[in-house]
């Protein structure tokens, strides 16, 4: 386990969030559980190339309001896969809320895209490289 970015900032709220401790070596890390929201080809996909850009463009919003109000913290399309379009990375205490952004969707709601979420640990405050 790597925590790259130093220690844990206190503005982290942890409150109400699955979490526990995992210790290596001399150092522990807090680790939180999120959800990876998983994209993929849903059943309608027959809206021409002008409906299909105003539904993609609903759909960023979508994500773009999510991630300003912090319960999306990562999101990003897969290049290799025609069943799978992208990931989301939720910090959310249940999935419940994650079924009600989904319900704002655009691409949900039209069928172009379903989804499906796991359960996903991480340790708080660590960061891509």
């Amino acid at each position: 386990m790597v925590l790259i970015g130093g220690s844990i900032s206190a503005q982290i709220d942890t409150a109400g969030f699955e979490t526990f401790a995992y210790k290596e070596a001399d150092s522990t890390f807090l680790m939180k559980k999120y959800y990876m929201l998983l994209y993929k080809a849903g059943p309608d996909r027959s809206q021409d190339e002008e409906e299909a850009m105003e539904i993609q463009k609903g759909h960023l919003a979508n994500i773009n309001t999510m991630a300003t109000q912090r319960v999306v913290c990562m999101a990003g399309p897969f290049q290799d896969s025609p069943d799978y379009a992208g990931a989301l990375i939720f910090s959310v205490k249940d999935t419940a809320v994650i079924h009600e952004w989904m319900q704002k969707d655009p691409a949900v709601t039209s069928g172009r895209l379903t989804y499906e979420i796991h359960p996903w640990w991480a340790a708080v405050g660590s960061q891509l490289f």
